[in-house]
């Protein structure tokens, strides 16, 4: 039996050789990360920069797309050097870094589309008191709370795993995961189980119902509501539904492989649809939010031509 202190890194297995195609499969990720890297940082900067879209709803959204660069951040410069690489190994320290962000986005990502479901649910069905409900006070105490209780939950997290007795350093994936440390423990690991648990229902159970509830009772206005209501209701809530499907489909997927054998699927398949929610999501966000709201769609435009 080893501690963790003896540990000073972990194996990856789930790489294989690709031979001649290692520097075509390089350029596809440098590409794709650069795209997300553009995409995001073009529409924080258009946020920030026009005091027009300095209202709740795009505030949130901005929070959305800096978290998109911080959860890809956290997976493609180590794949991209992994994919280089001969040995695909990772240092402890660097491997429970990495589990630290990864973990952490997908609870801001969750905890910010669910602040942004109470934001339209409060635009749509309480119109008149909107602006008494979401003062610039609030705004701000939503998108602290939503990154402090997600950091530290997630150091909780780490603080947990990083000193149990591990028998092994062989990691079955292409990242780190907590999971798959908790797997090698000789230790008894109870405990990290019930917080596990803990923590995913007040992460993503928590927020799910919250948005459920919320977009039931914005169905129930737009249908008693007129034409225009249902229309506003339509344009605004459209790319957050489309958004939180794609992001739960990832991490359902991601959450199964995890905790089941799926030697089954084949190993490539395996990979990319693990790698589904810290890739789609972040190119998918940008792309469905900047071609469905209007408003960001024109002022991007003015932004990237030179208009006035």
């Amino acid at each position: 039996m080893i501690n963790v202190t003896q540990v000073s890194y972990f194996t990856l297995t789930s790489y294989f050789d690709v031979g001649v195609f290692t520097y075509l499969y390089f350029m596809i990720i440098m590409s794709l990360y650069i795209l997300i890297v553009c995409s995001n940082l073009l529409l924080i900067v258009v946020i920030c920069m026009n005091r027009s879209l300095h209202e709740p709803m795009y505030i949130f959204l901005c929070s959305l797309f800096v978290n998109e660069l911080y959860g890809s951040t956290g997976l493609f410069p180590f794949l991209l050097v992994q994919i280089l690489s001969d040995v695909h190994t990772v240092s402890a320290s660097l491997c429970f870094l990495q589990i630290f962000c990864v973990y952490s986005y997908v609870c801001v990502e969750y905890l910010n589309l669910a602040v942004m479901s109470y934001d339209r649910y409060l635009a749509i069905c309480f119109p008149l008191q909107y602006n008494t409900y979401m003062t610039p006070k609030m705004v701000a105490m939503l998108v602290a709370l939503t990154w402090l209780f997600s950091f530290l939950s997630i150091v909780v997290l780490i603080s947990l795993s990083a000193p149990l007795q591990l028998c092994g350093n062989i990691i079955n994936r292409v990242y780190c995961g907590n999971y798959s440390i908790i797997k090698l423990a000789c230790s008894d690991t109870g405990l990290h189980n019930i917080y596990g648990l803990i923590n995913t229902f007040i992460s993503v159970i928590i927020p799910l119902s919250l948005i459920i509830c919320t977009y039931l009772k914005i169905l129930k206005v737009c249908f008693s509501g007129s034409k225009q209501t249902r229309q506003k209701a339509v344009s605004t809530c459209t790319p957050h539904l489309a958004s939180l499907l794609n992001f739960s489909f990832g991490c359902c997927f991601q959450i199964l492989q995890s905790r089941f054998d799926m030697s089954s699927i084949p190993s490539i398949l395996g990979i990319l649809l693990s790698l589904y929610f810290l890739t789609c999501q972040p190119l998918f966000t940008p792309v469905l939010y900047g071609l469905k709201m209007s408003k960001i769609r024109t002022i991007c435009k003015h932004f990237l031509c030179g208009e006035a």
